[in-house]
Parts: structure tokens; C-alpha cells; sequence
């Protein structure tokens, strides 16, 4: 089975992920651009991180026949400190224009601020500009009102259905992306997120189309090989291997090659 792992930070995993992924089969992955972890207090921190995703860390991934694409943004767990993200944003344009970067992302809520939705915005007609999809982070807390406000903000800016994944979606919020015309991805991710299971039931209740599972893989308890676990328990359901690969490969793959950044990969 090929594997596209659509959303991962790799930059907080050690090597030896690499190999474990590429061993179940992940052959191409997506980076978003994260947060630091801690407030951040120079631009050029997040400047100095997205090249790292966009250049270190690809080659890092490249010893293990992976290929990896990032998504670049200020991320909204850093937005509502409007000095620093008016600094970052001023800074970006290169950044998404580098020929790895094939989309804008993780943009979107984790308060549900005002200063949050101005990030956002500023970031989507970014992404619009540039003709790259977008890579929406869903808040952790109120979840189903930060989605229903993210849709909103993104059909006021007229962004097409295809262009746009909310991510960190759960059973609740599936059908109202997906009613909306968005792409909803899940993060399968111990404790605090899906497990395998829950992912699995998702894909059965709601489909494979425009939905994608990920590890979302980074310091916290985590998993890189989240997404082969959901293969195993959509075989073990007896779910088509035509239907797995459609969502575990054709879908990433379809919806970031968008950017016209991605080749054929063999």
C-alpha cells in the first residue's frame, strides 16, 4: 500500500521515524509549519524554521527515498501577538514561492480570536494569490463553533471547495465540512486526538471523498505510523484496498499537487 502522510512534523521526530515510515510504506509526506512550542519572540525564528522545513528536513527525508513537501504559514497558535505575525507575514512571500512549498498552512483558530481571524484572512488571500491550497488548523477547544466560523470565513473570501482541507476534524464536524464542500482531514493521534478505530469509523460513516487521516506526528505523545494503523484496521473491516489507497494516496496526493509543485511520482 502507498502511503502520502498529509500532515507531519517531521523537524520534532528523529531519524529513525524516517525509516520506520518508509519501511510501512510512505513514500511522500506534507510538513506544516507548526508552532514553536513556547511564545515565540523573533521573527526570525519562524524564518529560520521555514527553511529548515522547506530544505534540511527534505533532505533529511530524501535518505530515506521519502519525499517531502511543506506547507508555510504563521501558525494561529502565534497570531494574536500582532507585532511579531505582522513581522512574519511582511516576510513570507519567498518562503511560498520555493518550489516545495505547496501550500499555505496550518492557518486558521486555536482561541477563536479577533486577532486570529485577521491572520487568517491576511493568509488566505495570500493562498489565493498564489493559487496554493490551503491548510486549515481546527481549534482543539469549541471545535464545532471554530469550524462553523472557519467555513465562514472561507466562503465570504469566495475559496473553492477543492483549495481548502479544515484539519484535526472529528466525528461531530466530518458532514459539516464536508457539506460545506471542503476537504476534512483527521488527525490520528494518541490520547488527545483519533485513535485508528474512530478514524476508521469516520471513513466508513462518512467516505473517502475529500477526506484524509494523518499522524499529525510531532513532540507531544505521538505517532508517525498512525496511518498505516488505520490501514490495518479498514483491512482488517474488510474495507476494498481500492478505497484505502484512494484515501491513503490518490487523495493527498490530488489535492496538493493542485499547487503544481508536486511531479508524477512513480
Amino acid at each position: 500500500m502507498r502511503i502520502f502522510e498529509p500532515h507531519v512534523h517531521m523537524y520534532a521526530r528523529v531519524t529513525d521515524d524516517y525509516e520506520r515510515m518508509a519501511l510501512a510504506g510512505v513514500e511522500a509526506t506534507i510538513e506544516p509549519a507548526f508552532w514553536l512550542g513556547q511564545p515565540r519572540t523573533h521573527a526570525g525564528t519562524a524564518l529560520d524554521y521555514f527553511s529548515h522545513l522547506l530544505e534540511y528536513e527534505a533532505t533529511r527525508a530524501a535518505t530515506w527515498g521519502i519525499q517531502l513537501f511543506a506547507a508555510i504559514a504563521l501558525n494561529p497558535r502565534e497570531a494574536n501577538n500582532r507585532p511579531l505575525a505582522d513581522e512574519i507575514l511582511a516576510r513570507i512571500g519567498p518562503f511560498l514561492d520555493h518550489p516545495r512549498c505547496v501550500a499555505v498552512g496550518e492557518v486558521g483558530f486555536d482561541q477563536t480570536t479577533a486577532e486570529e481571524e485577521r491572520v487568517l484572512r491576511l493568509q488566505v488571500e495570500m493562498a489565493l494569490k498564489k493559487r496554493l491550497p490551503i491548510l486549515v488548523h481546527a481549534p482543539h477547544r469549541d471545535k464545532k463553533a471554530g469550524i462553523e466560523r472557519t467555513i465562514k470565513v472561507l466562503q465570504e473570501m469566495k475559496v473553492p471547495g477543492d483549495w481548502a482541507i479544515i484539519d484535526h476534524s472529528v466525528e461531530e464536524t466530518t458532514p459539516l465540512i464536508l457539506d460545506a464542500g471542503y476537504w476534512a482531514g483527521h488527525s490520528v493521534y494518541p490520547v488527545t486526538k483519533l485513535t485508528p478505530e474512530r478514524a476508521a469509523n469516520v471513513v466508513q460513516q462518512c467516505g473517502v471523498e475529500r477526506v484524509m487521516v494523518h499522524s499529525a506526528a510531532d513532540w507531544g505523545h505521538s505517532d508517525p505510523l498512525s496511518v498505516p494503523r488505520v490501514i490495518l484496521e479498514l483491512r482488517k473491516r474488510g474495507v476494498p484496498r481500492a478505497t484505502i489507497q484512494r484515501l491513503v494516496w490518490d487523495n493527498p496526493y490530488s489535492f496538493y499537487a493542485r499547487s503544481g509543485k508536486i511531479p508524477a511520482i512513480p
